[in-house]
């Protein structure tokens, strides 16, 4: 559907806001709030009536701007201190302390749960005035915070970002009049729940074709029953790096392959430590070379997968870091075959039941060499490999087009709720469906 646009429009002098519709107001955002309180952590559970639900950064919603306590985090806040503080229905919640580069401090939500709770001192409660619509005025913070109207407002130290909340609201908005914010609302409460419905389809898929991949591989590796057998060791030359000091690190030389610069069949240098070259005499050793497999022994498992990849001639020059395992497949075993295997299920099961290490959880060489394996021949293997590698780029490309479309939905998302809360689209004459239907492959939803 598409929608029209006012019918007169007036320039609110408002960089981000732009032209705004002629009935509309342009306030600071503190006009639409009647108080922003401070949380409290308050003290451990007593098991008695002043056991409250703490909401957190944590249960932030961030997709659907508002809070979630599916599980929550019970604290003990005096009576006296709950005065001001509990929150109920259509307050929104306020992010001021935490945040980083990549998600700044100052997003906003919508408390829409029944019960009374209490935020956390890492956020603040909003209450709004008379006349303003809490789901409207959610949807204003995230179109602000999506064009990053927060950040003039944040002051950083000791590495945590702080919201000055008194500078924030001090940013300007368009203010419709009561009844368009709640037509507003219910259109973007509509519409936005709509796409959601269909990222979630998406997230379902990928996850789908993720088993899928995992499957594939896991036939390829496991069922040759009449292979040889053996233990991985007898197949592949395992080097665990060298324990370079980390006193003689500098910034050029030769790279150090570390356990953080290995990602899922990726090589990221986008954090490098360099040594010496001057200093490699008798290491030629923990060289790597094109080809060559290496496995992060620190933390493998992520929640893409195995920390494996492979050498790359745009990888080299670079030696070998402790905690960084380099495999090269011996007489007997493809060096491609040997990579199925180490992503595999179950070497991945194998191994993690043994992981050593408390502070920092880690596999050792041997428990990569005793994975007891069956190999079919090596032109098996080899062929094995071909029909493998055809099969996960199939999957990934699958992968990537449901990833694209999550990205593109959620893009549409946001610039949906941008035209609506600024005025940039008239959605007064949108009628809820009488019924409601599944949402379809697409979104239809365009903007005029």
């Amino acid at each position: 559907m598409s929608f029209p646009k006012y019918p007169e429009y007036k320039d609110s002098g408002v960089e981000w806001l732009g032209e705004v519709p002629a009935h509309w107001d342009v306030e600071r955002l503190k006009h639409s709030v009647d108080s922003c309180r401070n949380g409290i952590w308050g003290e451990e559970p007593a098991g008695d009536s002043s056991d409250l639900p703490c909401v957190r950064v944590a249960d932030f919603d961030r997709p659907r701007i508002r809070v979630v306590l599916d599980n929550p985090t019970m604290r003990n806040v005096k009576p006296s201190e709950q005065k001001g503080r509990v929150l109920k229905r259509g307050d929104l919640v306020l992010e001021k302390s935490g945040g980083g580069e990549k998600q700044p401090v100052g997003f906003v939500v919508l408390y829409d749960d029944d019960r009374p709770a209490v935020c956390s001192n890492f956020t603040a409660k909003m209450e709004l005035s008379e006349g303003m619509n809490p789901s409207f005025w959610r949807y204003v913070h995230a179109a602000a915070y999506s064009i990053r109207l927060n950040v003039p407002s944040i002051k950083q130290t000791s590495g945590i970002q702080n919201l000055d909340q008194q500078s924030y609201l001090d940013e300007r908005a368009a203010y419709p009049p009561s009844a368009d914010q709640a037509h507003i609302a219910a259109f973007l409460d509509h519409e936005t729940a709509r796409i959601d419905a269909l990222v979630e389809q998406q997230q379902r898929l990928i996850e789908l074709l993720k088993e899928k991949r995992q499957a594939v591989i896991s036939h390829a590796v496991m069922n040759y029953g009449d292979g040889r057998k053996g233990k991985l060791g007898y197949y592949v030359d395992l080097l665990p790096g060298y324990a370079f000091p980390s006193s003689g690190f500098e910034q050029e030389g030769m790279r150090l392959l570390r356990g953080a610069n290995i990602g899922v069949g990726e090589i990221d240098w986008s954090e490098t430590v360099y040594w010496p070259e001057d200093k490699t005499e008798g290491l030629d050793n923990y060289k790597l070379r094109a080809g060559d497999l290496v496995f992060g022994m620190d933390r493998p498992w992520i929640k893409r997968g195995a920390r494996v990849s492979t050498v790359d001639e745009k990888d080299l020059p670079a030696f070998l870091l402790q905690r960084v395992a380099r495999l090269r497949a011996k007489k007997g075993l493809e060096q491609g075959f040997l990579r199925l295997i180490l992503i595999s299920k179950e070497f991945r099961d194998d191994v993690e039941v043994d992981m050593t290490g408390v502070s920092v959880p880690h596999i050792s060489p041997e428990q990569i060499c005793t994975f007891k394996i069956s190999l079919p021949s090596e032109g098996k293997q080899a062929e094995i490999c071909q029909k493998v590698s055809r099969e996960l780029a199939r999957l990934a490309s699958l992968i990537a087009t449901a990833e694209s479309s999550i990205s593109l939905m959620q893009e549409r998302r946001s610039a949906l709720i941008s035209a609506a809360v600024t005025g940039k689209i008239d959605v007064r004459g949108w009628q809820p469906p009488a019924v409601s239907s599944a949402p379809s492959d697409s979104t239809q939803t365009e903007m005029v």
